[in-house]
């Protein structure tokens, strides 16, 4: 069960000063020590990605700079009622600049990132990710198409001794990513659109996808997360597919009562490319370590094709059922986890 890459212990650096792929940095981490200053211009790719669950509603934002382009988006979803996305697009990135650690690191106000105007208008958007000494704080600010302001506030604990998964993929040493998920983390907070509020408190949960790298000019993916208790124990379940086969690493881990399982098998992932809202069943070669199924409740779509950017992604929330084995031996049942399960096509 226990993955064949290279566990790291000590903080390190992404690169070589000559912009390289540093040998040290392959591996993977419990918390994040790799800092990530890439450099150069051209297939380097640098986001964060927020997501935050309830059991009847979530809210995503979004900050990302593609050196061409920045994409700085709100989503919304209220499970069998309204959905609403807002994508602010900037030419050149001009205005966006991520650390080369994640954004909004708790108790480092250097890592803080602010993107878009303080009272955004038509389909401008403002994106704040800033440092708490015990979290990270999300502020979103947008207009719905019906033009009722939208304003987030929601705080994601990060608690004393929770492990996060982090992982250097490296296809080569030119074209490398780093990936940090965090999956678990408990969150507070109000979403209000108009003159409603949604809150978020008891069974909230707050999943990180933060990605600093050099990537190849078209991929595709599979990525799957989900946050909650199940079995008497806290569990955030991260799971990657085919953008990493071929390279030696994995995404793939377990987060069982703020301790990390780390994956080091390829994820076997089974669905239909053309109803995305069919049962998914995700799991190891074996079926020993992962052994999940995952029904879809709602797809979100999105479709882009412009000159420098194509985008296909089939982004299903749903809930896990299944069942999960720790490194330590302890099967984990997984029943009705929250959460969702993604194919992305992408040139860029």
């Amino acid at each position: 069960m226990s993955t064949t890459e290279r566990e790291i212990t000590e903080p390190v650096e992404l690169c070589l000063p000559d912009g390289r792929l540093n040998p040290a940095a392959a591996g993977w981490t419990r918390r994040p020590l790799h800092t990530c200053r890439l450099r150069g211009w051209g297939r380097t790719k640098r986001w964060e990605y927020w997501c935050v669950t309830t059991p009847t509603h979530l809210l995503a934002v979004t900050v990302s700079d593609l050196d061409f382009l920045a994409l700085n988006s709100v989503y919304f979803l209220e499970y069998g009622g309204f959905e609403f996305e807002r994508t602010a697009l900037v030419p050149f990135g001009r205005g966006v600049s991520l650390p080369p650690v994640i954004a909004g690191t708790p108790g480092d106000p250097s890592t803080d990132v602010v993107v878009g105007p303080e009272r955004p208008t038509g389909g401008q958007v403002r994106v704040e990710i800033t440092a708490l000494p015990g979290g990270t704080r999300l502020r979103a600010r947008c207009l719905t198409p019906d033009r009722r302001p939208l304003e987030a506030d929601l705080e994601v604990a990060l608690p004393a001794g929770h492990e996060t998964l982090g992982v250097v993929v490296p296809w080569s040493d030119r074209r490398f990513q780093y990936t940090a998920k965090h999956t678990a983390r408990p969150a507070t907070g109000t979403v209000r659109i108009g003159s409603s509020t949604y809150e978020f408190g008891e069974d909230a949960w707050g999943v990180l996808d933060h990605g600093r790298g050099r990537w190849p000019h078209s991929i595709t993916w599979n990525w799957g997360a989900a946050s909650g208790r199940s079995g008497g124990h806290v569990v955030g379940l991260q799971l990657g597919g085919k953008w990493t086969e071929g390279t030696g690493a994995t995404e793939n881990a377990l987060c069982v009562d703020g301790r990390l399982t780390k994956i080091g098998q390829e994820l076997q992932w089974r669905y239909d490319p053309g109803d995305f809202l069919a049962p998914w069943t995700i799991r190891t070669p074996d079926g020993e370590q992962v052994d999940l199924t995952f029904t879809p409740f709602h797809d979100r779509v999105v479709r882009t094709n412009a000159v420098l950017l194509a985008n296909r992604t089939d982004q299903c929330f749903g809930r896990y059922h299944g069942r999960v084995r720790t490194d330590d031996g302890r099967d984990v049942p997984i029943d009705g986890l929250l959460g969702w399960a993604e194919e992305v096509r992408m040139r860029w």
